[in-house]
């Protein structure tokens, strides 16, 4: 081994530039912190492996600058999720229940993305690429990593063959639940992968990858609804409809629905594999038909035809078919020393939910500010290191967990075989679509924004509301009445912004902002420069507010809501769906009457309060927290 002055030196090392390597550096690079990405493929997998992301996974996109990418180059809005039951291969069947995920969630965002991950994976790196302080490096193969108190230090292979070496504050394995960071160096030291969930889920699928072409008149003239006036988009419809299903059939179990852009014509079917089956077998082309086949087989009785009618085959291009095994596990622990797990290399989810890839992008925007923390030039032993890296592990289990809740409550939809469940399910649904206010309870696909549960150590104040996932809604600038609708994240948390955690006053009319400023000043000098008063967010919720009503003061930073006929006339709109049943008033409801946020760089709040008192307690526990000290002290 080379003396450890010959090795390069960096911050982060990153291991794998799947979607969380790629999330995590970007952030990384937005922080200031240089960071080398060691990826072993030479390009971009051309396999879409994760196909759908939720509302958090299209607000974090958001953050690293790519939002006008993901309805034209990476995805559409998912529409629905339906639950179909019964043992019939019949996708046009009533489902017993139905979420609507193109309502507006509490992100600002749809409920869901069905995405292609290539494409994504494509805008990540390019955002990267965006930063003077990202580097990504490919066909490199990493064969030794070991740590001392101060660096870790890595050796790796790179695409040339040539051995090279890079020391750094943290190594971080974003390389996947096979990965080199866990397998070959965390579990020996005591990290293991163990049964994240009390429901255990442990089940073999074939997840299969369909790119759809159109028959026409001309390749296919046989094909019988030519004569019954039927046009080739009309075709791909009736065999490939819109809203993505869960086929709770209780012999074998299935999901399917397209993915990526309309215009890509991309459908994914996973079914299961039963307990006397082979996973390779069933991914072969012959039992492929025998499963999957008959959902895209019509009967002729249903165009008024003697003989069944299925899609042409020869317009199918089998993009994958592999059998994975699906879990529900996470690590006992995400950290050792200065070596971190995040993404599948910490954690796996079963298929029901979509949560693998916007779980990973939670771990890393988490994990990215307490890096560019522990990265700061000031000394911080171990002990601190510890102590924050082990609470940003704590916090994202909690998620972690009510992630898998949701994901195995669709799975038990799915998969339940007991007769008499599947009759009380069926019936229960029937009778809540008769109470209308509990329907839409049920089915508007919104949900609560999360709220961390305080444990020592975690950068919150819970006496201040703290610990409470922030709001996104829209806005627009208060001195700018004709300019664009934009998303508060990007006005509070901007790339330009120096400061590591922000300061939101939300006010009620902007006739408060003198006051506000006045309030606000009194934590300058206590804030030590940990909060930059000049990069204050100023929110007013009186959508008709008058500049005039603040004559003479300083309007850049302040913004008003904006409401949803606003946003759905927008280019923020472009190509997915309006605003419906959007709530501009959201922020302020779940802020509770606090007229002062702090919030991290996660979009979570370390402290919300109403008074300047108490903001100036919470300034002190920022300090507190980011000089090394007891935030609980304040």
């Amino acid at each position: 081994m080379a003396h450890r002055e010959e090795f390069e030196t960096t911050d982060v090392v990153i291991c794998g530039c799947g979607p969380t390597g790629a999330m995590l550096s970007a952030y990384l690079g937005q922080m200031s912190i240089r960071n080398v990405v060691l990826e072993k493929h030479d390009e971009i997998t051309t396999d879409p492996r994760g196909i759908a992301l939720d509302e958090d996974g299209i607000r974090l996109l958001q953050g690293v600058g790519i939002y006008q990418s993901i309805y034209t180059e990476i995805g559409s809005c998912m529409g629905r999720f339906q639950f179909v039951g019964g043992t019939d291969s019949n996708l046009d069947k009533k489902p017993f229940a139905e979420i609507n995920l193109e309502m507006t969630q509490g992100t600002g965002h749809v409920g869901f993305l069905c995405h292609k991950q290539p494409a994504m994976e494509k805008h990540l790196r390019i955002a990267m690429a965006s930063s003077e302080f990202c580097e990504l490096r490919s066909g490199c193969t990493i064969d030794y990593l070991s740590e001392d108190g101060d660096w870790t230090y890595c050796r790796y292979s790179d695409a040339q063959g040539s051995r090279k070496q890079v020391r750094s504050r943290f190594f971080i394995g974003a390389d996947g639940k096979t990965g080199f960071t866990r397998k070959h160096y965390l579990e020996s030291r005591g990290i293991k992968m163990e049964q994240a969930h009390r429901a255990f889920y442990d089940e073999t699928w074939v997840a299969l990858n369909w790119k759809i072409s159109l028959p026409n008149e001309k390749t296919h003239p046989d094909f019988p609804l030519w004569s019954l006036g039927y046009t080739p988009e009309q075709v791909y419809d009736l065999f490939f409809p819109v809203s993505f299903r869960f086929l709770c059939n209780p012999t074998r179990p299935a999901v399917c629905g397209r993915f990526g852009l309309p215009s890509d014509r991309l459908w994914r079917f996973e079914f299961v594999v039963l307990k006397d089956e082979d996973g390779e077998e069933m991914a072969q082309p012959e039992m492929i038909k025998k499963v999957v086949f008959p959902y895209i087989t019509h009967p002729g009785t249903r165009y008024g035809l003697k003989q069944d009618i299925t899609y042409p085959e020869d317009c199918i291009k089998v993009l994958r078919s592999r059998p994975f095994r699906f879990a529900a596990r996470s690590c006992n622990r995400w950290s050792h020393g200065r070596v971190v797990l995040c993404g599948d290399a910490a954690h796996v989810f079963p298929p029901f939910g979509g949560q693998g890839i916007a779980s990973g992008f939670r771990d890393a925007i988490s994990l990215a500010w307490r890096l560019a923390l522990l990265c700061r030039p000031q000394p911080f032993g171990p002990s601190y290191h510890d102590k924050v890296l082990s609470a940003w592990y704590l916090e994202r289990k909690q998620q972690l967990e009510r992630s898998l809740s949701t994901t195995i409550q669709n799975g038990q939809f799915v998969t339940e075989s007991n007769p008499i469940k599947i009759f009380l399910r069926d019936w229960y649904f029937f009778l809540i679509r008769l109470i209308p206010w509990l329907c839409r309870s049920q089915f508007d696909g919104r949900n609560e924004m999360v709220q961390y549960k305080y444990s020592a150590g975690m950068p919150f104040i819970p006496e201040y509301s703290g610990g409470l996932c922030l709001p996104q809604v829209y806005c627009k600038a208060v001195d700018r009445p004709a300019g664009d609708v934009l998303f508060t994240d990007d006005v509070i948390f901007g790339p330009h912004k120096k400061g590591l955690f922000q300061l939101l006053v939300y006010l009620k009319s902007l006739s408060e902002l003198t006051q506000a400023r006045e309030e606000i000043s009194d934590i300058e000098d206590i804030s030590k420069g940990e909060l930059h008063l000049e990069e204050v967010t100023f929110i007013v919720e009186d959508m008709q507010c008058n500049p005039s009503e603040a004559a003479g003061q300083d309007l850049s930073s302040v913004f008003r809501l904006a409401n949803g006929e606003e946003f759905s006339n927008s280019p923020l709109c472009h190509r997915r769906p309006k605003a419906l049943r959007y709530d501009p008033y959201y922020l302020g409801n779940e802020l509770r009457g606090s007229r002062f946020v702090i919030a991290r760089p996660d979009r979570f709040t370390f402290a919300a309060c109403d008074n300047k008192e108490d903001l100036k307690s919470a300034a002190l526990g920022v300090v507190a927290y980011l000089q090394g000290g007891d935030i609980r002290y304040y």
